[in-house]
């Protein structure tokens, strides 16, 4: 394995969207959603173990879910762990990061992913991982994977392409300039976006070297990149705690799309379709589930549905008797102190009612 490769997870996210299985003290990284046996973030290190040597591997995760990693990650170094005071989105957490790289290794080469994304094809993802860090390695280019779009989906991002020529097919696994990003576009728009051949889906997955990053977060979010610079001769020491915490009560909030990506002029997309989703909602897991005769999602060991279709059943007590009736397009999740009913098509509806309940629900 190359040893100036490294891994970036990030695992500090509060996965609010999968409530109520998805609580604040055990977010869905750290769950078996899936029933696979692991957690997304434990799936999620094995896959990049593969090609990345495991003790560059470092997890970006909230204070609070430090004991988790260790938990789920036995044998982790500490200086792996990045303990996040405060969430502050991504660009803080991708600067802390690279910088505590650089420290030791100012030539790596780094890839930064989510823990809680779903890869059905792992080889085909490592190989166009393995193009990514073969492509930016030495180069001032930033790298994002895009992801072939199988449906107008209004809860992604876009990422346009620059093609040589209309009608050009992109290659899986191969760099392409790219044009522009739109987030969230509306339904009639992603219509277009995925018509056109020039858009793909932005994962959030990218590749870089740390002083290509570094040289972004410099020019394009200087009062970020600047907190963090001041830490150098702190990292991977005993001071670094202490500076972290101080660094975090001083920065912004801001996402690497909105605040480098966005807005760079090296940026560049390696198109993959290996059976991606980013498992946001419980409608994306809806679509990835196997269903049954009646097109419902049944994760339930005992469960008697009558005249039910189109519906998500989640039951977290594999001993609970499941009796439903009458019920087409439902979402129905079950926990050991929550129950919630709504329309599939009204998830939306589950951040207020999140705003609304007790928090020792959350």
């Amino acid at each position: 394995m190359n040893q100036n490769y490294y891994c970036v997870i990030m695992a500090g996210g509060i996965g609010s969207r999968f409530w109520p299985v998805s609580r604040n003290l055990r977010p869905k990284q750290f769950l078996d959603i899936l029933g696979t046996g692991k957690t997304f973030l434990q799936q999620t290190f094995d896959r990049f173990a593969q090609i990345i040597p495991r003790e560059n591997i470092l997890i970006v995760t909230g204070h609070a879910y430090a004991s988790l990693v260790n938990e789920q990650l036995p044998g982790l170094d500490p200086a792996q762990i990045l303990s996040e005071p405060s969430r502050c989105n991504t660009a803080p957490c991708i600067a802390y990061a690279t910088y505590k790289i650089m420290a030791k290794d100012p030539n790596a080469t780094i890839v930064v992913a989510p823990s809680d994304h779903l890869i059905i094809n792992e080889q085909e993802f490592l190989r166009i991982i393995g193009k990514a860090m073969t492509f930016a390695g030495g180069k001032d280019v930033l790298v994002t994977l895009g992801i072939k779009p199988t449906r107008p989906e209004t809860g992604y991002g876009y990422i346009q392409l620059t093609l040589n020529k209309k009608k050009e097919i992109p290659a899986m696994g191969e760099p392409y300039k790219v044009k522009t990003f739109t987030e969230k576009p509306s339904l009639e728009l992603a219509k277009v976006f995925v018509e056109s051949g020039e858009f793909l889906w932005n994962s959030g997955i990218f590749v870089w070297t740390a002083a290509a990053i570094r040289k972004a977060l410099k020019t394009l979010l200087p009062e970020v990149d600047t907190l963090f610079e001041q830490g150098q001769g702190k990292y991977n020491t005993p001071e670094e705690t202490d500076f972290i915490k101080k660094v975090y009560t001083e920065c912004r909030s801001v996402s690497i799309d909105y605040g480098v990506m966005e807005n760079a002029d090296n940026v560049h997309a390696f198109p993959g379709d290996f059976g991606w989703s980013d498992l946001g909602t419980w409608e994306s897991l809806y679509l990835q589930w196997e269903k049954d005769t009646q097109s419902n999602m049944v994760d339930a060991r005992k469960a008697m549905l009558d005249k039910v279709s189109n519906s998500s059943i989640a039951v977290s007590n594999p001993e609970k008797l499941v009796v439903i009736e009458g019920l087409n397009n439902y979402l129905v999740a079950d926990t050991d102190d929550v129950l919630l009913i709504c329309p599939r098509n009204n998830e939306e509806r589950i951040k207020q009612i999140m705003k609304d309940v007790d928090p020792k629900y959350l």
